[in-house]
């Protein structure tokens, strides 16, 4: 019963991560917010994908062991997805410091503004 519900919660914080991060991207006017905003959505969808390859009772692929067995491969993909969340990150952060060199702002509207 106690993994049923451990797995519930995980699905809760899933939802909760991704409704605000998305929440975020779309309300916020402030650019740093919204990479924050991607991180907490990109952090629900690596939630989603470890809870969903839990398999109760599940062991690690090995020969030796009887099964059932729980599946690596979405583990193995979110290792790959967390590197690129990261590069993501550091690559959108770097957009926003230029942005803020030029513009002197991180409101995106202020920025709409001057470009006009």
């Amino acid at each position: 019963m106690s993994t049923i519900l451990a797995t519930r919660a995980a699905y809760v914080a899933y939802a909760l991560l991704v409704g605000v991060g998305l929440y975020v991207l779309v309300a916020e006017d402030n650019l740093v917010k919204r990479v924050i905003g991607l991180n907490l959505f990109q952090t629900g969808v690596f939630l989603f994908f470890v809870a969903s390859a839990f398999r109760a009772g599940g062991r690690v692929p090995l020969l030796s062991a009887p099964g059932p067995y729980v599946n690596p491969l979405p583990h193995v993909l979110i290792l790959t997805a967390i590197v690129v969340g990261v590069s993501v990150t550091a690559v959108a952060l770097a957009l926003v410091v230029r942005l803020h060199d030029e513009y002197g702002t991180f409101s995106e509207r202020a920025i709409r503004e001057v470009r006009r």
